[in-house]
């Protein structure tokens, strides 16, 4: 398959839960480091971390390229363009996790490299028929996003606005978007992990 880049949003501050999430541990592992190893795993190389919230607490990142993002409290949109544009010039297409989400798969990021490569501009994994993450971007589709990557918003309204460019990917056998907001959902999660 052609060279995909990882991208990690990891630059919010975690305000219910308490602090930024990149720097929660699940199993002894920061959600950050984990999120690296989901995308290195998945195969995309480079992986870039947007960074904000937090930033100077997190530890090293073997294999992955830091990005700072000090605009990161203008929300998820502004964190995912400042990532994009982070990217070599050479790179064809991204795909987006976000740190908070531990139970994603390296499958699901082969899945929907693998749609990529069959022609796919935004390729979405889904579960029970909902898009979810991980989200394949291809560059083309990048300066859609100054328009639909604002406040809180990722790429969510541009896969609701043009399902012309979007292949949905199932994954429900690989993986589930649980996400760890608050520290009961890490317990949940945890729970889930071992069992």
């Amino acid at each position: 398959m052609p060279v995909t880049a990882g991208l990690l949003l990891a630059a919010g501050a975690g305000r219910r839960y308490g602090r930024p999430k990149a720097l929660v541990e699940l199993d002894g592992v920061p959600l950050v480091r984990r999120g690296i190893t989901l995308l290195r795993d998945g195969g995309c190389t480079p992986v870039h971390v947007v960074l904000g919230a937090g930033a100077d607490e997190v530890p090293d990142l073997p294999g992955a390229v830091p990005v700072r993002h000090d605009g990161w409290p203008e929300g998820l949109g502004s964190s995912l363009r400042r990532g994009l544009a982070s990217l070599p010039a050479n790179v064809p297409a991204a795909v987006v996790v976000l740190v908070d989400q531990p139970l994603l798969s390296p499958v699901a990021i082969r899945r929907v490299r693998a749609a990529y490569v069959g022609g796919a501009l935004v390729a979405v994994a889904t579960y029970g028929g909902r898009p979810g993450h991980p989200v394949l971007l291809a560059r083309q589709t990048w300066p859609l996003l100054d328009r639909y990557a604002v406040g809180d918003r990722g790429a969510r309204d541009l896969l609701r606005d043009r399902p012309d460019l979007v292949v949905e990917v199932p994954c429900d056998d690989v993986g589930a978007p649980l996400d760890v907001d608050t520290p009961a959902d890490l317990l949940r999660l945890r729970a889930l992990s071992d069992g």
